[in-house]
């Protein structure tokens, strides 16, 4: 009598469920590792974009305070608000940096704080309250002159009265030049605005001549 060995059906179909499994678990953990790279990809890329783009820009003229007598500006306002599409930040005096640069002096850090009050008739009403804020020791022309090259924040429009900038508000940034380091003629200034999240506002002037007690820096 001949003996015959086989595989039976139900011996193959185990075997073929196991391999099934097997390889649903391989695919599984495949297409998850991926799913999470992917993610992680996505954020990465977001998280760029958003450090890129400047969530703040000037928003007009900047002004300055002139001194016919040095030839020089004493002082400048810039507006700035949030750029389009742009999340509201933080200005508080350890949430933002400005950095001030000129052919003569460059600092790391001028920002001296925001100002309480926001309603200002004219740039010399702005230097006042700075001092009477000990923002800066004196106002330009006074004594010595201001003790520091200082910028100072204040609100021209503030929604909810916090120290954040929204959309819809808008900002100036002052800043008041010590009498030994006032830009003249022909003189390049730069100033640099780091908030805690997005990329540098950076605003370059040419120092116009200066024959009026107001100069605009375009």
């Amino acid at each position: 009598m001949v003996q015959r060995r086989g595989i039976t059906g139900v011996e193959s179909a185990i075997v073929l469920i196991a391999f099934v499994i097997v390889a649903a678990a391989i695919a599984y953990v495949v297409l998850n590792s991926g799913f999470q790279t992917t993610e992680k990809a996505k954020s990465t890329i977001t998280t760029g974009l958003s450090e890129a783009s400047s969530g703040i820009e000037v928003a007009g003229a900047a002004t300055g305070k002139g001194n016919v007598t040095s030839a020089a500006v004493a002082a400048y306002t810039i507006p700035v608000k949030l750029a389009a599409g742009g999340s509201s930040i933080d200005i508080a005096q350890d949430k933002m940096i400005i950095r001030y640069s000129s052919k003569s002096v460059t600092y790391d850090n001028i920002y001296a704080g925001i100002m309480s009050n926001t309603t200002f008739a004219s740039i010399d009403d702005a230097i006042q309250q700075a001092k009477d804020e000990n923002m800066v020791l004196r106002k330009p022309g006074e004594g010595a002159g201001p003790d520091k090259t200082a910028a100072i924040v204040y609100f021209t429009t503030n929604t909810n009265n916090n120290r954040v900038l929204d959309p819809a508000e808008q900002i100036m940034i002052l800043v008041v030049f010590k009498d030994a380091e006032r830009p003249a003629a022909l003189d390049v200034t730069r100033l640099e605005v780091i908030p805690v999240s997005g990329a540098p506002l950076s605003v370059e002037r040419t120092i116009p001549p200066v024959a009026d007690t107001v100069v605009r820096l375009d």
